[in-house]
């Protein structure tokens, strides 16, 4: 009996309430995008979204558990608590919002990419904003408050609110773009990757001649530069792994941040030797080589790319050296106590 009222006390009622509630979104977001994860190649990555979501939801329960066991005042000056409070009360109102213009436009137009974009919005937003309000006041942490911005990581509503960001925001990048957007990004990246390709191969003494975002090989041999080959859908996994991966390994969220751009920049890069590959492989045993399965096992060797590429940058975010990282873990007398800095970790 008394540990039952110790996990009462320990997790709130009205913070499981709130869970329930986003978890009925959430079920709600996952049959609306279940559509383009079977129908969209780029998108298949989101039959993995629900799985990781949870598994990130369970590995850093103790320190969700840790911020509801918080007590006291919230450290933050009076001012700074309304204008947090105003903040994630906008957040939440213009979730609802969101969330109910895409439900509107799926219930009249049916599974739509705008519909399902504005959905996932709505989700982030009424995930954070129930969290943020059904989470008890208090302090983080033991000793003397940290200073300057540091501060916000002693408060413990967002303390706990940082550890639901990646849950909250992952499923705008399992929904699909809004057409526009897509097929202009699309076509910028094929105009691109083409005047790139035509430049270095010209440079090499392979003549090529580009048109539009087709190139001209000699004997009549033309490549296409095709939307699969713009980088747009292994944009998308990729920009998935490297948010997953930030969200697991990271603490600092300018380290997050910057993994996230090297999935990007990444992803870009090995799209681009993907397109100098192809290229030269069709110079020599000409464009009908390339097509069919050839063509798309160059797509999945993109990813595998980035995705161990990103495993690579992983030990020097983490500021470990590579013999260290690769050798066996030091003693723990050997390690060095690490520092509470106050600074919010999510």
């Amino acid at each position: 009996m008394s540990r039952i009222l110790r996990r009462r006390t320990v997790i709130p009622g009205e913070f499981v309430a709130a869970l329930c509630v986003a978890g009925v979104f959430a079920i709600v977001i996952v049959l609306d995008q279940m559509h383009w994860w079977r129908l969209k190649p780029e998108y298949m990555f989101g039959w993995l979204v629900p799985f990781f979501v949870g598994f990130v939801v369970l590995d850093r329960w103790p320190r969700t558990k840790a911020a509801l066991r918080a007590t006291g005042e919230s450290p933050l000056p009076v001012w700074w608590r309304r204008g947090v409070a105003l903040f994630f009360g906008v957040v939440l109102g213009a979730g609802c919002v969101f969330f109910l213009l895409g439900a509107l436009y799926r219930a009249g137009a049916g599974v739509t990419q705008p519909g399902s974009l504005a959905m996932a919005i709505g989700f982030a937003g009424i995930l954070l904003g129930l969290l943020y309000f059904n989470t008890p006041q208090g302090r983080v942490g033991e000793g003397p408050l940290p200073t300057g911005w540091r501060i916000f990581g002693a408060d413990a509503r967002l303390v706990l609110v940082a550890q639901f960001v990646f849950p909250a925001l992952i499923w705008m990048i399992s929904a699909p773009l809004v057409t526009a957007v897509e097929n202009q990004l699309s076509l910028f990246l094929q105009r691109k990757i083409a005047e790139i390709v035509t430049f270095v191969f010209n440079t090499l003494g392979y003549p090529l001649i580009r048109e539009g975002s087709t190139l001209l090989l000699p004997d009549d041999q033309r490549v296409g530069v095709e939307d699969a080959c713009s980088g747009v859908r292994s944009l998308t996994a990729c920009l998935f792994t490297g948010a997953f991966l930030a969200a697991v390994f990271l603490e600092r969220w300018w380290k997050k941040i910057l993994l996230i751009g090297a999935a990007l920049g990444l992803a870009i890069l090995t799209n681009l030797l993907r397109s100098f590959f192809l290229t030269g492989w069709a110079y020599s045993h000409g464009s009908e080589s390339i097509s069919g399965s050839f063509h798309d096992a160059t797509g999945y060797a993109v990813l595998g790319l980035t995705f161990v590429g990103l495993l690579c940058l992983l030990p020097l975010f983490n500021g470990e050296n590579w013999l260290r990282w690769l050798g066996p873990p030091d003693t723990p007398a050997e390690r060095e106590p690490a520092e509470d800095d106050g600074e919010l970790k999510g």
